[in-house]
């Protein structure tokens, strides 16, 4: 199972020997250990809990300490992925390392945006502002009249104002340039979504 979850470090870059520069995000990628295991003839679906770093055990739950109990620790965040079959070396209690991905894999990457806050047309939708002369009356950055004649109600998905950022976001086919079992790292060519010490997922094509 090539599949992760990892915390966003920062950013850096890497020289490669023609000379030529790329921008790298780093990924800390501590020990993931096997939760739980679902199959079909349990659960309906084939899958795959996986815990990441580890809570205090006063900070978790009596019912989720008694769930995460067979793996003998504590994760901190859990998170499931879909799998086609259940190998041998996916058992609860088993790790998953830096090792499942190598350089050059092609990776999903899944992560919380940024959050901007409350944000008008503007920012979030790069709308034009109105002229500031002739009868502007100042209402320069005002969306203006969103349709009252017909159908008299507001549709669904109407562009205005509202919460902009802190949503899911996943960025497909980002290739993987460093691979540090020792330390724990991987790093991914390009930008990932969210802030530093954010969760990201990462997911491999197989």
């Amino acid at each position: 199972m090539k599949a992760l979850i990892t915390r966003k470090i920062g950013m850096t870059s890497t020289i490669a020997d023609d000379g030529t520069v790329q921008a790298v995000t780093l990924l800390s990628a501590s020990p993931c250990v096997v939760t739980q295991v679902k199959t079909a003839e349990t659960d309906g679906y084939t899958a795959v809990q996986v815990g990441f770093e580890d809570a205090k055990e006063n900070n978790v739950a009596k019912p989720q300490q008694h769930h995460l109990k067979p793996s003998g620790k504590m994760p901190k965040i859990i998170r499931e992925f879909r799998v086609e079959e259940i190998t041998d070396d996916l058992k609860v209690g088993s790790e998953l390392t830096a090792e499942v991905f190598s350089i050059g894999d092609n990776v999903h990457v899944t992560g919380t945006s940024k959050g901007k806050g409350w944000a008008g047309t503007i920012k979030r939708h790069n709308f034009h502002r109105q002229r500031k002369t002739h009868g502007g009356k100042g209402n320069t950055r005002k969306p203006g009249s969103i349709g009252s004649m017909y159908p008299q109600h507001i549709l669904k998905g109407k562009r205005m104002a509202g919460h902009m950022g802190h949503e899911q976001v996943t960025v497909r086919n980002l290739k993987v340039a460093i691979v540090d079992t020792e330390k724990g790292y991987i790093g991914v060519v390009g930008a990932v979504p969210g802030p530093r010490k954010g969760i990201v997922i990462l997911k491999g094509d197989a």
